[in-house]
């Protein structure tokens, strides 16, 4: 009788605890859209692996709590190979056939008219990697980890004042949505530094030879070299070409993956003091009190052990940005796009991952939805990335915003100099 009793209430348990959604946990999916092949192959593949370690990580914990209800994540990528078409094609099945509540991108040439329009008709809710991409007609579009190429500025800034005398630099970027914004941006840095850009050179992405346009930057002779935002293949040829023409200046670029490899094909003094961006993972800087990114050091070992040589500058940045929007699923207790978009942006300040940030942008995007705040500033030293300072973005903004904002509207790269863009091309189409 007891133990009747007690399977009856067990059994009343479970009901009520089903009727609840407290039983058994259902599956809450993210969408991953980004280059898994092709030239921007390093700038997506090692960030996918990250967020499988943070889904794994988040699912033996229970989940993700959404009220009374628990769900375990999955992630679906979607393979763009940074093509318009295919971003387009990714999108759609993510949104009608998976049933995704958000979507992490790096954007670019990824984030189209076409793919703004699916997204805003369907209100979903889109991370990406490029705060270039934001605008006020894409509300729930957002650049929570990083805010390419503003960031770019805290490089030179850093090596203006460790090394004054450098007064002239030569410059190269692909000739895409990730090279444009970063070239307006060292523009700006330069010219705030006081430096001469003496050359300047901007290259087809289907470039295969790097030696011409090192020649071409060497020419004049400059104390830098600056790699802009260039991919990793290209960062590596054009490092490469600087070393076999015994260029013996001072190397800058936004990021320097694998930078391993290139310290074995040239040599650890060419790279000593190569300044860049994004730290590895297990710098002891991670691990000062305003990092908000739990246990740098141990998911960067995991990474390592996991995905061994595939490190790179975006392993770490969609984690962050899916925590982030874990923590605003829990607060607002719903995974709906514009109730965890609120939570994400209330109190207009933000954990981001080097720190507490604000949510900005609308002088430059047109719409507050960049999470920004310090930045480090890292250089390779014996053979190591090592962060030598954080360096604060909206501090250098502050002071210099016109003469940013100059150089993107000298490149059509504001806002609304994009928008006008788009209603000509449309209209354009329009036209019998």
């Amino acid at each position: 009788m007891a133990a009747r009793s007690k399977s009856s209430l067990a059994s009343a348990l479970s009901i009520a605890m089903a009727d609840h959604g407290l039983g058994s946990p259902t599956v809450l999916k993210v969408g991953f859209l980004a280059p898994l092949t092709g030239k921007l192959k390093s700038w997506a593949e090692p960030g996918l692996n990250g967020s499988l370690i943070w889904r794994d990580r988040v699912n033996a914990a229970g989940g993700i709590k959404v009220g009374m209800r628990r769900f375990m994540v999955d992630l679906i990528p979607f393979d763009s190979n940074f093509q318009p078409d295919l971003a387009l094609a990714g999108v759609k099945k993510l949104i009608n056939e998976d049933g995704v509540k958000f979507i992490l991108m790096v954007g670019g040439n990824d984030f189209t008219d076409e793919v703004r329009n699916l997204v805003n008709k369907h209100r979903m809710l889109v991370a990406t990697l490029l705060p270039s991409d934001l605008t006020p007609d894409a509300p729930t579009l957002v650049a929570p980890s990083e805010v390419h190429p503003i960031y770019n500025v805290t490089g030179v800034d850093w090596l203006h004042r460790q090394e004054p005398g450098l007064k002239t630099v030569a410059m190269c970027a692909q000739d895409d949505l990730h090279g444009l914004p970063s070239i307006a941006t060292y523009r700006a840095a330069f010219e705030v530094a006081g430096w001469d850009l003496v050359a300047e050179h901007l290259f087809p992405i289907e470039t295969t030879d790097f030696g011409a346009i090192v020649d071409k930057l060497m020419a004049k002779n400059p104390d830098v070299l600056c790699w802009d935002t260039v991919y990793e293949p290209f960062l590596h040829a054009l490092t490469k070409e600087a070393f076999k023409r015994g260029f013996k200046g001072r190397m800058i670029s936004c990021t320097c993956d694998n930078y391993g490899d290139l310290i074995a094909h040239t040599s650890p003094e060419f790279m000593e003091g190569f300044v860049f961006q994004f730290p590895d993972f297990d710098d002891p800087r991670l691990n000062d009190s305003q990092i908000n990114f739990e246990n740098p050091n141990e998911f960067y070992a995991e990474f390592c052990a996991r995905y061994p040589g595939t490190w790179s500058a975006v392993s770490w940045e969609y984690v962050s940005t899916l925590e982030l929007w874990k923590n605003a699923v829990q607060r607002a207790r719903t995974f709906e796009p514009f109730s965890v978009l609120s939570m994400m942006k209330f109190g207009g300040v933000g954990h981001h991952a080097f720190g507490e940030a604000v949510w900005w942008g609308r002088e430059l995007f047109g719409i507050d939805n960049a999470l920004v705040g310090d930045w480090p500033v890292v250089t390779i030293e014996d053979g190591r990335a090592r962060i030598q300072e954080f360096s604060s973005i909206v501090r250098w903004w502050s002071k210099n915003k016109a003469v940013l904002i100059r150089h993107m509207r000298n490149m059509n790269l504001m806002w609304d100099q994009r928008e006008e863009a788009q209603v000509a091309s449309a209209l354009a189409h329009e036209r019998p």
